[in-house]
């Protein structure tokens, strides 16, 4: 796509908003499993959960996964686990369950949601390979949405997270973790390297990355929702993708952890010194984080401290 028309929409997503205080919001997913361990349909679901107080922030994923996406709270891990508690009270009675797993076990999940949008993608990564399918109908995550401060503060918060991905992801990884799916489904739209960095045009850069994916969907604002980086810019916030699906405990360490890179001045700029001379060896580093390799997780606590 050309730049030009990229421009005014990836412009808007790196507008960025005014400087609040520990604000965040998560969307969890999850797995859906019957009593049987067998798929279940959207609509059962959506209608065995329609009386809890988790209803108004229920959305699906293609394969059905369940995701909560929650508005941004001062404790928002207090809400995930009190919402979370009602719609399992409400789904088990309906002989439903939710697992917080990374990648669904079951091999045999179907595509659920299937407007144009999604068939075409799966049509689209279809001809890369397997990880697509595997992706969108079976995988699960954590995101963590930080408020995208102004000025000099907001282009550290975006490199800092972009950076320390590999090592928070290793940090914080799930047996039958999910990444390693993600670097297989299409890395010209899921930027698991450092070209989101290059320059000092965090603007010119995305778009120089959006205009190197192909092309599915129409216009340059669907398109631009077809990319799927390890950190999402969404204009007056910023997007953490690379987490795998945690369970409670490990979500609020998690958020802690993201908080204290993302609003405390002095920890973010101690962080991104330590890390700048890492950007070329990001590629290398997700790679490593997907294996498994241990030193990425050690790296990762070192962020985390």
């Amino acid at each position: 796509m050309d730049h030009g028309e990229l421009h005014p929409v990836v412009t808007g997503l790196f507008a960025r908003g005014r400087r609040r205080t520990v604000r965040v919001a998560l969307e969890q997913e999850y797995v859906v499993s019957a009593a049987d361990g067998g798929v279940v349909p959207i609509e059962r679901v959506r209608a065995a959960a329609a009386g809890s107080s988790a209803a108004p922030y229920i959305s699906f994923e293609p394969g059905g996964q369940l995701e909560l996406s929650l508005p941004p709270a001062l404790d928002p891990v207090r809400e995930l686990r009190a919402l979370t508690a009602d719609l399992r009270r409400h789904l088990i009675a309906a002989g439903i369950s939710l697992a917080p797993v990374p990648v669904d076990p079951r091999l045999d999940v179907p595509l659920q949601l299937t407007a144009p949008r999604y068939v075409e993608m799966q049509r689209h990564f279809d001809r890369i390979g397997p990880a697509g399918r595997r992706m969108m109908r079976r995988t699960a995550s954590t995101q963590v949405c930080l408020d995208w401060w102004p000025g000099s503060a907001g282009l550290e918060q975006w490199r800092v997270l972009n950076l320390a991905g590999p090592f928070l992801a290793a940090a914080f990884a799930r047996p039958g973790g999910r990444l390693s799916t993600w670097l297989e489904v299409d890395p010209a739209r899921t930027g698991f390297d450092d070209r989101v960095l290059y320059g000092d045009d965090p603007v010119a850069a995305y778009i120089a990355f959006a205009a190197g994916a192909e092309v599915f969907v129409d216009g340059p604002d669907g398109h631009v929702s077809t990319l799927f980086p390890p950190v999402r810019p969404r204009g007056s916030y910023l997007e953490v993708r690379f987490l795998d699906a945690q369970e409670p405990s490990d979500t609020e360490c998690a958020v802690a952890v993201l908080t204290s890179l993302m609003y405390d001045d002095a920890h973010r700029r101690n962080v991104l010194r330590s890390l700048e001379p890492e950007r070329h060896h990001l590629a290398e580093h997700w790679r490593a984080a997907a294996a498994g390799d241990p030193a990425l997780s050690f790296r990762g606590a070192e962020v985390a401290a």
